[in-house]
């Protein structure tokens, strides 16, 4: 979700400047969306290690003298510390967490990864080591062998041509994160209060004004794996299920009953007809999806607006109405559909085609469109 649709979405819709809770935080685009529209309050969730640290890194408040100070002294250390490839010690002790690190990186990339990681570690600022880790996990990211634009891991052709310059590229990052740290959020956040966390549980005393999110648009084995887009970050940081992040989200273990709820069932019951396996996975992800919102409606203030971004994403060929199936579920729990919103997807990195019979020229689209579900509290 872009920020700037949030932003308007706020503006267009009144919301109370008040409080703020994502409960599939990300990379905190709708925090972002927030703090430009006046809110200083902000709850959010995401089971991703890496989306937490994102969230945090960007709401956390850090005097520029000290981050600018602690950015010149690591890329000191970058150009005029030890020699690096000369100490054995040094390789890759963090990196043997990654799954056959050897077939994503180089020998000698992984050493000056090993080493920059390092440096990261001795930082004592918490909230600076987050934001510098930002930096790291874009690098780890450019200089592996996969290939860019995808969200599963493939190993690029030609590989071995591949030569990153590692210090370079996250020297580069490092300057930019930082100055678009201090331009564009730090500024806002001497008097934001903000709570990021790997669960999804509220005190019975804490209500919202605003539910703003994007929710995954589906399981991985149907959309999109999102867990393995950011495999080597959680790996180098010590998540040891990193490889399974998508069985643990919406959807990721399979259902044993097909969902018979809202109009949604029509679609999964075509869908069964021509794959009952399938209709199962996308079960597991309907009936996961309708406990969250049942969850979710529970802390929304009377009068609070609720704002779900989803695409509707298509399975062998029958498109699966998941922005209906929303506005259902929340009005199942007292909430008022106020409208739903359909723009185009301007930006992403799934294919707006693809083939999933594996048959050679038979293509079907995926998700050009998304929608966003507005919802009110009336009771």
């Amino acid at each position: 979700m872009l920020p700037q649709i949030g932003i308007e979405l706020l503006k267009d819709f009144k919301v109370k400047k008040t409080n703020l809770l994502d409960p599939y935080c990300g990379s905190g685009s709708s925090f972002s969306a927030g703090l430009d529209y006046g809110i200083q309050k902000f709850y959010g969730f995401d089971l991703n290690p890496l989306a937490i640290m994102i969230s945090r890194a960007k709401l956390s408040f850090i005097d520029e003298f000290l981050l600018e100070k602690e950015k010149e002294k690591l890329l000191n250390k970058l150009f005029f510390g030890i020699c690096y490839l000369e100490v054995d010690s040094y390789i890759a002790k963090e990196a043997k967490n990654i799954k056959n690190a050897d077939f994503w990186f180089s020998d000698e990339n992984l050493r000056k990864l090993t080493y920059i990681f390092g440096l990261l570690q001795k930082i004592e600022n918490k909230s600076i080591k987050n934001l510098f880790f930002l930096t790291f996990s874009e690098t780890l990211r450019e200089v592996s062998f996969t290939r860019n634009g995808e969200f599963k891991l493939f190993r690029m052709k030609n590989y071995e041509d591949f030569q990153p310059n590692v210090f370079n590229i996250f020297s580069n990052k490092l300057v930019n994160v930082t100055d678009n740290y201090l331009k564009y959020y730090q500024p806002k956040l001497k008097n934001v209060f903000f709570r990021v966390l790997n669960t999804c549980a509220l005190k019975n005393d804490i209500h919202f004004d605003c539910i703003l999110t994007s929710p995954l648009y589906g399981d991985s084995k149907t959309t999109c794996a999102y867990g393995q887009f950011s495999t080597f970050t959680n790996e180098w940081l010590g998540m040891k299920e990193a490889r399974k992040l998508d069985s643990f989200l919406m959807g990721g273990k399979k259902s044993k009953e097909l969902y018979s709820r809202y109009s949604i069932k029509e679609c999964i019951l075509e869908v069964c007809q021509k794959d009952k396996k399938r209709a199962l996975e996308i079960s597991s992800f309907y009936f996961d999806l309708e406990s969250d919102i049942n969850h979710l409606a529970q802390y929304a203030n009377h009068g609070a607006k609720v704002f779900f971004v989803v695409g509707n994403r298509q399975v062998k060929g029958i498109e699966l109405q998941t922005d209906k199936f929303i506005a259902e579920t929340f009005m199942q729990n007292g909430l008022r559909h106020l409208e739903t919103i359909e723009r185009a997807i301007s930006n992403k990195t799934m294919p707006t085609r693809n083939s999933p019979t594996n048959k050679m020229g038979v293509q079907s689209s995926t998700m050009n469109k998304e929608y966003i579900v507005v919802c009110e509290k009336s009771v």
